[in-house]
């Protein structure tokens, strides 16, 4: 009896000690956490290979502010992507933890359970995929995946919730993309005016009536790129339809946009279809965030579009790229816009730094 005694406890003392030893045992302790559908949405995209759990959610919470994620341990996901501006940033380019300043914007981050390609240039497929990257990006966390393991490794808090998500001895950069993935698809924007509005619980003032019908007709033109009716409530990028040249530049720069992906200069300038889901709190905008303010948009599609080789063709219609919009009609677009707001998704604490 004492002898098997012994040998168990050898076993365990083994297994404990040896890093290389992955525990395969089926987890049973994880639950699942349903996703909640809107009911104005189109399917989410939700792969087969990282469900749902509460348990990984709770863990790519705490992923995502989490600073020693970064070189320096002074930079977190959370550090570029603020809930209060839609999980954007208020400065026009990201800055890295050494001081060095990116050329790209950080996108906003909502409903990202219904993308399949991320970045400006869309140059990952899944949320996974992306969530990898800024760590080992010399100019923002500026730090490698093996250093940051070990950083978690040692920590038992960690410790017990890889465990709890994944099972024993999964710490691992793999499982960390995974946790952040749930944790991002969980913010979901869907509880604006406008989806009141949908839902017979809110009605349009004249002037958003106006501009929602400018934003969804040929006057405005703003429907095949980020109409409700096209983007299925999301309004941004969708399905078959992700990328666009919008005009902002009158000269390409090569190997820019989803050219840098498909390596086909028919790609050039054309940058990801962003949503405008909140997009009073998600200045500046555009890729490089060249605009201050919504009016600037605004006046921008009235008037300033370029018109090269690449530009989507829905913003040329008939030989004609300016809207030139009257002050009624650019007054009734930003009315429209400001109903895409959702307040609670802005402030909901279930998003929030849990540290």
């Amino acid at each position: 009896m004492r002898t098997s005694v012994v040998i168990i406890f050898l076993i365990i003392a083994f297994v404990g000690c040896n890093k290389d030893v992955i525990d395969q045992s089926p987890i049973g302790t994880r639950t699942p956490a349903p996703f909640p559908q809107p009911s104005n949405f189109p399917p989410a995209f939700l792969p087969a290979d990282n469900p749902q759990t509460k348990e990984g959610i709770a863990l790519g919470r705490r992923l995502f502010f989490e600073k020693r994620l970064s070189g320096d341990n002074t930079m977190s996901c959370a550090t570029c992507h603020v809930q209060e501006n839609n999980f954007g940033e208020i400065t026009r380019f990201s800055t890295g933890i050494d001081g060095s300043i990116g050329d790209r914007n950080a996108m906003t981050l909502h409903n990202l359970a219904w993308g399949s390609a991320f970045f400006w240039n869309g140059r990952q497929s899944t949320l996974e995929k992306q969530a990898l990257d800024p760590v080992e990006n010399p100019i923002e966390m500026k730090s490698n995946w093996p250093d940051v393991i070990a950083k978690l490794e040692v920590d038992p808090f960690y410790q017990k919730m890889f465990t709890a998500a994944f099972g024993a001895n999964s710490i691992t950069k793999e499982n960390a993309a995974k946790a952040i993935a749930q944790f991002e698809r969980t913010l979901i924007s869907a509880n604006s005016k406008f989806d009141q509005w949908q839902k017979g619980t809110y009605t349009f003032t004249s002037e958003e009536l106006a501009g929602y019908n400018i934003f969804n007709t040929e006057v405005g033109d703003c429907f095949h790129c980020h109409g409700d009716l096209t983007t299925g409530n999301l309004f941004g990028a969708y399905g078959a339809l992700q990328f666009a040249n919008n005009g902002v530049d009158s000269v390409l720069t090569p190997n820019t946009g989803y050219e840098f992906v498909t390596g086909d200069p028919a790609d050039r300038g054309k940058f990801k279809i962003s949503s405008l889901r909140n997009i009073e709190y998600s200045f500046p905008y555009m890729h490089d965030g060249r605009f201050q303010t919504l009016q600037e948009v605004i006046e921008f599609y009235s008037t300033g579009v370029n018109k090269t080789y690449t530009l989507d063709p829905n913003m040329e219609k008939e030989g004609r790229i300016k809207k030139n919009f009257t002050q009624p009609q650019k007054d009734a677009l930003l009315a429209f816009l400001l109903t895409l707001t959702d307040l609670e998704f802005l402030s909901d604490t279930t998003f929030s730094d849990p540290w």
